[in-house]
């Protein structure tokens, strides 16, 4: 408040301001306002052509109100300031929606000060004020001025956050419209949401899948990647490849988050991307696939295709491996696994008892037992092609790495 008493320079506490000196600034308040006004839109041409446009009066009656509420706390300090605070919460907002910084609306206010304190000097001197009480002037003038700018701070700040929040509402639905399908979003309407958005529609994109809860960090991610951090199973979408500088930026962004990396994709194709990165997440989870943070789906395109239907793959495993029905859970696993190297390997009976640790005599004799009760089948390639796939995705559900 402007009476408040503030240190000094040298540390001694200032005296208030007597209300008398209300009294005497008050008749110097047409003439200030003036000179202020045009001080400013001297120093500021931005503000002279707001000034002589429609919202021109509004602005005036501004400044006036900002200058008389000081005088107005001089005489009473606990005089009500909501139309002053208002009126600066809405200069800061008005800042925001022209797109600028609030250094030029701060530097109107410090000008407006030294006008102000300029003419103050001029008074003291005529009516033979004391230093200490100009001093005490110019200390509570600005502080006044360090008050007016966070008002018009807050009224900034509260534009700039339902600006951002507008804005990345609208690139969450772009996001989501990229995504949507099957089948694809025609290109036209996607195209459309983006220029909106500013976003630079991109020829291919990587959709990213995050594992929750996904909470960034400081870094952030760049501005041109798409992110959807509210959806119960988070993901973002980088335009293009997701190379090693983009590799960083992600990590960085997301220093605790499991996070799986789809394969870049036309736009059209984004769900693909993101579908094929979530299950790679999911087999992280379960232990199939090792966590490098993050997962590229790239490095297990196999295991995805072996491990795309899991019911399908039980079907057709009851299916192939019908002939050992019957046999113990070990002879079984036993002949299962010998059936396996054979096909990894077409080995001789020497080289897979390497493998499997056991004598080469055992392993014929395995390979007897299984040729019988396969009854041909291994000879037939087609019939080969799927026992050999399901002893693969076998192998990969139960997370071996062997063989």
């Amino acid at each position: 408040m402007p009476r408040s008493t503030q240190p000094s320079e040298a540390g001694e506490p200032l005296a208030p301001l007597p209300q008398e000196f209300a009294a005497i600034m008050r008749p110097e308040l047409p003439s200030l306002i003036k000179e202020v006004g045009l001080e400013i839109t001297r120093a500021y041409p931005e503000y002279a052509r707001l000034l002589n446009g429609p919202y021109g009066k509004a602005v005036r009656v501004g400044v006036e109100q900002n200058i008389s509420a000081f005088v107005d706390q001089v005489a009473s300090p606990s005089a009500p300031t909501a139309l002053r605070d208002e009126m600066c919460r809405r200069f800061g907002r008005f800042e925001a929606y022209e797109g600028r910084s609030l250094e030029a609306l701060q530097g109107a206010y410090r000008l407006g000060a030294r006008v102000a304190l300029r003419r103050a000097k001029k008074v003291g001197r005529r009516y033979n004020l004391s230093p200490t009480l100009m001093l005490s002037f110019a200390d509570a003038l600005f502080a006044y001025i360090d008050e007016l700018e966070g008002l018009s701070r807050e009224g900034y700040l509260e534009v700039r956050a339902q600006s951002a929040e507008q804005s990345q509402g609208l690139r969450r639905r772009l996001l989501r419209l990229v995504l949507a399908g099957p089948p694809p979003v025609p290109r036209a309407a996607v195209a459309e949401l983006a220029e909106q958005t500013g976003w630079p529609l991109p020829e291919r994109v990587t959709l990213v899948a995050l594992h929750p809860p996904a909470e960034p960090s400081r870094a952030g991610v760049d501005n041109d990647v798409l992110l959807d951090l509210t959806d119960p199973q988070p993901h973002l979408l980088v335009p293009g490849e997701l190379d090693e500088e983009r590799t960083r930026m992600l990590v960085a962004a997301f220093p605790t988050s499991r996070a799986a990396v789809g394969l870049t994709v036309p736009v059209a194709s984004a769900a693909d991307s993101l579908r094929w990165a979530r299950r790679v997440l999911e087999l992280v989870d379960a232990g199939v696939v090792e966590d490098t943070r993050p997962v590229f789906c790239a490095d297990h395109l196999l295991t995805l295709w072996l491990l795309a239907d899991p019911a399908l793959t039980g079907h057709l495993a009851e299916r192939e491996l019908a002939p050992l029905t019957g046999l113990t859970p070990t002879r079984r696993e036993r002949l299962i696994e010998t059936l396996r190297i054979w096909l990894d390997t077409r080995g001789t009976a020497a080289q897979m008892g390497e493998l499997l640790d056991v004598h080469p005599q055992t392993v014929r004799y395995r390979m007897r037992n299984l040729e019988a009760r396969f009854a041909g089948r291994l000879a037939d390639p087609e019939s080969r092609f799927a026992t050999e796939a399901v002893l693969r995705a076998l192998q990969l559900r139960a997370g071996r790495t062997g063989g």
